[in-house]
């Protein structure tokens, strides 16, 4: 009777931390249940996302304020398109913002970072951001500077 005791203590045990182990997951991927409400979507057009993905957030000053729809070529600039999906309270982005696409922490996660601009018109839903900043990508980096030395 007691062994059966332990063993149903061990299951439950088990069972709590296999369930906490899936929250934790699908918090740190970054999914949700359900869509933001009250959001509205900006385009912004760069040369090379360089590892850019969807469900990638978007943050101003460190806030997350939104996050990477969608990811497609505009065939007439062939430049890359993203579609971002913006929280409906950040109502204050301005025309003259821009974009970049930046890199968080060692693993190299890639994230767009927004700086605000000074113009009086403020973005609304299906604007451009104009100005963009690619990604930074390191073999080009190693390229170029291979290729100086070379040429040296």
């Amino acid at each position: 009777m007691r062994i059966r005791g332990v063993e149903l203590g061990v299951g439950v045990f088990m069972l709590v931390g296999a369930i906490s182990l899936a929250v934790l997951a699908f918090n740190v991927s970054g999914l949700g249940l359900s869509k933001q409400e009250g959001s509205y979507k900006v385009y912004a057009l760069f040369e090379n996302v360089g590892g850019l993905t969807a469900r990638s957030k978007v943050s101003m000053s460190g806030v997350t304020i939104g996050q990477v729809s969608d990811i497609h070529i505009d065939p007439e600039r062939l430049m890359a398109v993203v579609e971002i999906e913006m929280n409906g309270d950040v109502d204050y982005l301005t025309v003259d913002s821009s974009a970049s696409i930046l890199t968080a922490g060692l693993l190299g996660e890639k994230y767009i970072g927004i700086t605000t601009g000074a113009d009086d018109e403020v973005l609304k839903e299906g604007g451009y951001i104009e100005d963009t900043q690619s990604s930074l990508v390191l073999e080009e980096l190693i390229g170029k500077f291979l290729f100086n030395k070379a040429s040296e």
